[in-house]
């Protein structure tokens, strides 16, 4: 559509998590941190909230990608499991053979071999899960007894919850306070400031071949931030639609207007003001 009239190469304000377009807000960057150094320091279960398109799947992916070779990872995005089969899943993802069949019991036994196997081998093993606030009562509960795995001097796995506000509401509950009370480490995601804005729809231009100057006038800059309340994920898809409206007017310059208008055609999306 717009790309040859930009000059781009690519999309540049896709809503799929792309490391490639990685741009490290403050915000991200400090829950980044705070991860390394909760899994360097041993810590069983770290825990990462943000509301919805604050860009925790694309913060886990960083995570994953930064882990060194003395790492084995596990990623399950899709915990909405019940306690048989998030074993069997994470079964699968420490490649430790078939276990179709086996009861909790066995599978927990089965895990704890695999784990003490990896530490044999001087490996850490760190599991993600992305969407934590869909996890079960009981799966969570299955989950803290996969936490008690450990030998004298550490823990054999460690556990990074990502998920949506309602994941701290969830924890909040009498019936899983022993996971609660193992959760050392959290942070919570942010969007993006006010002054990061600009730089970041500036960044992700540039990733997808833009060479020119400025594209989004102070108007556009402030309707999105405005519309956005920083929420990356609605600042690409006002950004799109944005291009898309000057595309069709043949314009190469984003206005307050065609932020206006596509903040009107965009569901969550905030009033972009006047200008």
């Amino acid at each position: 559509m717009y790309l040859q009239h930009f000059g781009l190469t690519e999309y540049p304000f896709g809503i799929t998590p792309d490391t490639s377009f990685t741009f490290s807000t403050r915000g991200h960057q400090e829950a980044l941190n705070t991860l390394l150094v909760a899994l360097q320091c041993g810590e069983g279960f770290v825990k990462i909230s943000g509301e919805v398109g604050t860009g925790k799947t694309l913060l886990c992916r960083r995570l994953l990608q930064s882990l060194g070779e003395g790492v084995v990872t596990a990623y399950l995005p899709n915990p909405n499991l019940d306690p048989q089969t998030l074993l069997l899943a994470l079964a699968e993802e420490l490649r430790l053979g078939s276990m179709a069949g086996k009861d909790q019991y066995h599978l927990l036994r089965e895990i704890n071999h695999g784990l003490l196997n990896y530490a044999r081998s001087n490996k850490r093993v760190v599991l993600c899960i992305d969407e934590a606030q869909a996890m079960p009562l009981e799966t969570l509960e299955a989950l803290r007894l996969v936490s008690n795995l450990e030998t004298e001097k550490r823990k054999l796995i460690q556990i990074v919850l990502f998920g949506q506000p309602e994941l701290d509401q969830k924890l909040s509950n009498p019936a899983v306070r022993q996971l609660l009370q193992r959760i050392t480490f959290s942070q919570q995601l942010a969007g993006l400031g006010k002054e990061e804005i600009a730089l970041y729809l500036q960044h992700r231009l540039r990733v997808a071949g833009y060479r020119g100057e400025p594209i989004f006038a102070q108007g556009a800059l402030r309707a999105i931030r405005r519309a956005s309340r920083g929420t990356p994920r609605l600042v690409n898809i006002l950004a799109h639609k944005a291009l898309l409206s000057a595309f069709g007017e043949g314009r190469q310059l984003i206005k307050f207007r065609h932020v206006s208008g596509a903040a009107k055609d965009t569901e969550g999306a905030g009033s972009p003001g006047w200008w």
